[in-house]
């Protein structure tokens, strides 16, 4: 996909040798948390088609999402979006925007209830794009992060039923106490 000179490409193994690298250096500019190469082959080798890269005419990465896509606890399909980095001097032009969104349209195609992820509450860019987005915060996680920061989840309801088993109410609860009540027979 082309956008302003830059053009968006789905992760593929077969370019291991030539994004790895340059994923692993650009999200240790900038995210806080030192992750080894395991947690990157850990998503890359099972959801890297969840991965989305922004690069440039020379094919110099400027951007890149870490996703995967699996049932949470037995329960909803949640989408979890693991890592988000721009270069900064590119920040402010959507490129983060359009890779979450990416991730979010391929999440969505494969039927997620929800997609999740957690941010820094001292990183207001991040929350902004989220909440642009249409995620909402669901919890502070006090110092979760190894720097000691705290961290807020975000979670995008992307199908009403996973908003409303969060809520502990089912569509359904009504219709079913209409079942169990007996009616007197008919005179």
């Amino acid at each position: 996909m082309e956008d302003d000179g830059l053009h968006y490409v789905q992760y593929h193994s077969s370019k291991e040798s030539i994004y790895l690298a340059a994923i692993r250096q650009l999200i240790s500019n900038d995210l806080s948390e030192p992750y080894s190469i395991y947690v990157y082959r850990y998503f890359l080798y099972q959801w890297g088609d969840l991965c989305f890269l922004a690069l440039d005419k020379e094919e110099n990465m400027l951007g890149v999402v870490i996703s995967k896509l699996e049932p949470h606890r037995g329960g909803p399909l949640r989408g979890y979006i693991a890592m988000l980095a721009v270069k900064k001097e590119h920040r402010g032009q959507g490129i983060a925007t359009k890779l979450v969104r990416m991730a979010i349209d391929v999440m969505i195609e494969r039927d997620a209830d929800e997609i999740a992820l957690e941010t820094e509450v001292t990183n207001t860019a991040a929350m902004k794009l989220y909440e642009r987005l249409g995620f909402l915060r669901s919890k502070r996680l006090h110092r979760y992060y190894l720097n000691g920061n705290s961290a807020f989840r975000f979670v995008l309801f992307v199908k009403e039923s996973a908003y409303t088993s969060r809520l502990g109410y089912d569509d359904n609860e009504e219709e079913q106490e209409m079942n169990q009540i007996e009616m007197p027979p008919s005179a």
